[in-house]
């Protein structure tokens, strides 16, 4: 088969690409260049950004070295468009995003997946650790990783069947230690790269990104108690996220949290450690991987951020694209804005966005 490999540079999809040559496919490998505002760090600081122009070169070097075509790609639009600007505009609203799955979404599986087909490619490849089988009725199912340690399933919720029908996840039967071991079998000069950080495109807290392009929309506001009462004075709802110690400047005698962030009235309520726990949220956007409509309430495993342990909760679908999730036992710091992923045994069967707890 032809295969384009989605190439950010790093170990990772190096190694997809390595592998699947050896299976003897027709391999081809494809940058998407898609940050280059250098006004936010210096280029010098960004090596451990997927999305410096010095990666892009990375991925050229180990193209020539695996004697594969490589092939850049401009949407630096795109990507400002669905990821960048999806990431100021959440915090703004007091909300904390995740851009990596609007990014996988949109762009790797959006944008690319349909540009690779211009190349004669009929499959995408990534360096994601996860994995897709069929089940017995020929659907396709997006699994969690043999390494759980290293499972990135929880940010490929929302794929669909006719995706999954074109990805291949060649890392997703091994571990992360494995894969380093065959960048340095095939002498790849990526082999002990650091792995990049989760929001790629700033290296530094993300108040200066949202200051250079929206100055005038973060404003201060009211700290509120668990009451409602006034106790202070914050510097922005976007600039704090759910669960946050650190900064509040307030002195109680004990240590106060964020536990409520409400944009509309820009205001904070923090309190306790008691009180960042929940019993359920609602969620929107429901999307299932198979297609198929949530109809009945389902006991299931959840989770509510990637590196959480999953969750049993029951699953109930409200009114269209929104749903509860009533968990077995409290969690801790569920923030608005990220995604809720559930799963049935190791395979992920949807997930949504959360609105409220």
């Amino acid at each position: 088969m032809r295969v384009a490999v989605a190439m950010s540079g790093g170990v990772d999809s190096s190694v997809a690409a390595a592998l699947l040559k050896e299976q003897g496919h027709d391999v081809l490998g494809i940058t998407m260049h898609i940050w280059s505002d250098y006004g936010i760090a210096k280029a010098e600081k960004r090596r451990q950004s997927c999305c410096a122009p010095c990666h892009i070169d990375d991925a050229k070097m180990v193209a020539h070295d695996l004697g594969i075509p490589h092939y850049v790609l401009d949407l630096r639009q795109e990507f400002d468009k669905h990821v960048v600007d999806y990431f100021c505009r959440e915090y703004l609203a007091g909300r904390t995003p995740n851009p990596c799955i609007p990014c996988n979404q949109k762009l790797k599986f959006g944008v690319l997946l349909s540009k690779i087909k211009e190349l004669g490619a009929a499959y995408i490849a990534t360096g994601h650790y996860a994995r897709i089988e069929n089940d017995a009725e020929g659907r396709f199912l997006l699994k969690c990783a043999v390494d759980k340690t290293k499972d990135q399933s929880y940010f490929l919720f929302n794929l669909g069947q006719k995706q999954l029908e074109h990805i291949l996840f060649p890392l997703g039967e091994q571990g992360k230690g494995r894969t380093r071991e065959i960048a340095r079998d095939l002498g790849l000069r990526i082999a002990d790269k650091p792995d990049s950080q989760e929001a790629c495109f700033i290296d530094h807290h993300y108040e200066q990104l949202l200051k250079e392009r929206f100055p005038n929309e973060i404003k201060p506001g009211a700290i509120l108690d668990c009451k409602g009462q006034q106790i202070g004075f914050h510097h922005g709802v976007s600039l704090y996220t759910i669960g946050q110690r650190r900064g509040l400047g307030i002195a109680l005698g004990y240590p106060l949290y964020v536990t409520r962030i409400d944009g509309m009235a820009n205001t904070i309520t923090v309190g306790p450690a008691d009180k960042l726990y929940c019993n359920d949220l609602i969620a929107t956007g429901c999307h299932t991987v198979s297609g198929e409509e949530l109809t009945n309430p389902r006991m299931l495993k959840v989770k509510v951020r990637s590196t959480q342990k999953a969750a049993k909760a029951i699953i109930s679908p409200l009114s269209k694209g929104k749903f509860r999730v009533k968990f077995a036992e409290p969690q801790r710091a569920i923030a608005p804005g990220q995604a809720v992923v559930f799963y049935e045994g190791d395979t992920v069967l949807g997930g949504g966005w959360i609105q409220r707890t």
